[in-house]
């Protein structure tokens, strides 16, 4: 499992970003991209006052989806002809108006988002579960993180655990996340953790997920917003009912499903001769590249274990390597993926991967 912040700098940070975000509700004609010193930015009018900022990788997708502008595309112009993007982007927000929410952070505009976005912020969701985490008998945090993207706690709970073979012991836990820019709702799901090379994996196929999805906001004119009592109110249940979440996640009936489909994924062998085109055609199904199939082929191989059970201890084992943590708890995800593809899946990469003289 990959190592993100102490436990006191990820609350510092969360801390700090609930003090410094704001929140807008624009109509996007009083909206213009401009290009500045550090590339495309926005200028949004307000009531009293033209607010600048720059923007980030998420916003300028999320602006480039609202618009219908394929991506590729928007990069081109992004990066080779910035003026014309300007052109594009300024056009379509005058042609097709509507009303957006913008969140800023740090001078930079992080989200371009629905009306009807809920703002279900990472404070809030760590205020919630922290206590509740502290209450499980010998709990730890393993791993927490906050990137431009994601929240992320990771627990573990030793009282759940068993071992896959003599010697491999594996433990229960559970992943909780959140995007506060509109890249998933609050998740909660439970996580595997291996002790004997510290791999998480996130079990896809069980857990809770609630979208950012609330009422349309309506204002007759571009505003900051602020919280208003019947959102708290919203917030207060959905609170009450994540705490229950939190407190069922780490469960010992989900935990021992798990553990049956590793035991049987140790008894699923790589058939297929050419091992690293094993790797490269599970990655074309999983969603891993050339790049890094080359470091999951080196764990696998490292880890002597040339099975299926290998295989996704080997993507877990490689998440630890990447810079991004984001990217790692992707990967965390994709080891559980590797571990329940179907057979005939598994069959045909082997057959595909097979030398022939």
């Amino acid at each position: 499992m990959k190592t993100g912040r102490s436990l006191q700098d990820w609350a510092k940070e969360i801390e700090r970003r609930a003090n410094a975000k704001r929140d807008f509700m624009v109509d996007t004609r009083s909206m213009e991209m401009f290009n500045g010193e550090q590339g495309p930015q926005v200028s949004l009018e307000l009531q009293d006052s033209r607010l600048q900022l720059g923007m980030t990788e998420n916003a300028h997708r999320q602006i480039g989806t609202h618009l219908n502008i394929p991506a590729k595309y928007y990069e081109l112009m992004r990066k080779e002809n910035p003026e014309l993007l300007v052109q594009n982007v300024n056009s379509w927000l005058e042609k097709n108006p509507t009303r957006r929410l913008v969140r800023a952070l740090d001078g930079d505009m992080r989200a371009f988002l629905s009306d009807r976005y809920r703002c279900i912020d990472n404070l809030d969701i760590a205020e919630c579960v922290l206590p509740i985490i502290s209450k499980m008998p010998d709990a730890t945090i393993e791993s927490c993180e906050v990137t431009d993207d994601r929240m992320y706690i990771k627990v573990v709970n030793p009282r759940i655990q068993a071992e896959v073979v003599p010697g491999d012991i594996v433990q229960s836990g559970m992943l909780i996340s959140n995007s506060e820019v509109g890249l998933g709702g609050v998740v909660v799901q439970p996580l595997i953790y291996r002790l004997v090379c510290t791999n998480g994996m996130v079990v896809n196929a069980a857990g809770e997920k609630r979208r950012h999805i609330g009422r349309i906001q309506n204002f007759s004119e571009n505003r900051e917003l602020f919280r208003d009592e019947t959102l708290k109110a919203d917030d207060r249940a959905f609170m009450m009912k994540l705490r229950d979440i939190v407190s069922a996640t780490v469960d010992q009936t989900q935990f021992d499903k798990v553990l049956d489909i590793m035991r049987q994924a140790k008894q699923v062998p790589i058939t297929g001769t050419d091992v690293p085109k094993v790797v490269e055609l599970t990655g074309k199904h999983i969603g891993f590249g050339e790049k890094e199939g080359a470091g999951i082929l080196s764990h696998l191989i490292a880890g002597g274990d040339l099975s299926l059970y290998g295989l996704s201890n080997a993507v877990t084992r490689f998440s630890q390597d990447v810079k991004s943590y984001d990217r790692a708890t992707e990967l965390e995800a994709a080891g559980y993926d590797v571990l329940t593809l179907s057979p005939a899946i598994w069959k045909s990469i082997n057959e595909q991967a097979a030398v022939t003289v």
